[in-house]
């Protein structure tokens, strides 16, 4: 998460919420060694981490295989659609801990029982594992036919796209809908180098061909023309699920959120689109510092109330 000119058009919050990330994790974090970024941006989440709203409960298990999952249900009878939530972090970071309070809140938000998903991380295990994790926490959600809307942030987003081109492929019904935060979905990060955003705080294009490298197993090992390692490689986007994308215009993957919302729409697949200028990668963690994020978030909690609505 590099230091970056901070330009004029963060605000004093944002600029905070930069400067506070940064202190848990800092320009080197990924130069350390797998190992030490994982130690680093635990301590980060655990720095960011909110209380659960009132009456809200979670409880681990674990699916078939051993796949740990974490289930939140609100205080009430929850809506008859779930919410898989898959959480960002390169695919090389993060667990059920890392997005624990946000999974908490939208179950509150959008009155839904969410299903937190601790996928197997780069570079132990490679893709397609976290994809086969996502799709096999999703089919025992989605038993019985119970509709169910996917989602996530950054990599979690990635694996939420990458499922639906799965299930389209597998001639598979799609879920009820997708929800993408900050999506990183194209092959080629670096296709934005020398662009504003290519050197943002937060986020690099150099950080997300580095992950993208890990997660494929090493740099001559990028899939080519895959639709589930690259969503944006696609050659076909219709019949796609309906999709809510919310990007942050100071943000390498910005490009990619802007790139794949149209494809989507050029295919007739429903979709909105949010883009705020002045958020900047990560802008999750921010949504109770910031009141810019504060709003993104409330946008998230009712696109997933809307999904789960259809």
């Amino acid at each position: 998460m590099q230091h970056a000119d901070l330009a004029r058009w963060l605000d004093p919050d944002i600029r905070a919420f930069i400067a506070r990330t940064n202190d848990f994790y800092p320009d080197d974090a990924n130069t350390g060694g797998i190992a030490q970024s994982r130690q680093l941006y635990d301590r980060l989440c655990a720095g960011f981490r909110a209380p659960y709203p009132p009456g809200v409960t979670a409880a681990d298990s674990a699916l078939p295989g051993g796949i740990a999952v974490r289930r939140y249900t609100p205080p009430f009878v929850p809506r008859e659609t779930a919410l898989l939530y898959l959480h960002g972090g390169g695919f090389v970071l993060g667990g059920l801990h890392s997005h624990d309070d946000v999974c908490a809140e939208l179950c509150a938000g959008a009155g839904v029982e969410v299903l937190a998903v601790d996928y197997r991380l780069a570079p132990e295990h490679v893709y397609p594992a976290a994809l086969d994790d996502a799709d096999a926490a999703f089919n025992a959600l989605a038993a019985g036919g119970r509709p169910v809307v996917v989602a996530g942030d950054s990599a979690g987003a990635h694996l939420a796209a990458g499922l639906c081109h799965r299930m389209r492929r597998l001639g598979l019904p799609q879920p009820a809908g997708q929800v993408l935060i900050y999506p990183g979905l194209s092959s080629n990060p670096l296709r934005v180098a020398g662009q504003r955003a290519a050197d943002a705080p937060m986020l690099t294009a150099a950080d997300c061909a580095y992950y993208r490298e890990v997660f494929a197993g090493g740099a001559g090992r990028l899939p080519v023309g895959d639709a589930e390692f690259a969503p944006l490689d696609a050659t076909d986007f219709a019949g796609l699920a309906p999709a809510a994308i919310f990007a942050a215009g100071y943000d390498p993957l910005c490009q990619d959120a802007i790139d794949y919302a149209a494809a989507l729409n050029a295919a007739g697949v429903r979709v909105t689109f949010r883009c705020d200028p002045g958020l900047v990668h990560g802008w999750l963690r921010a949504r109770h510092m910031s009141r810019v994020a504060g709003e993104a978030f409330a946008a998230v909690v009712a696109a997933v109330a809307g999904l789960a609505l259809r």
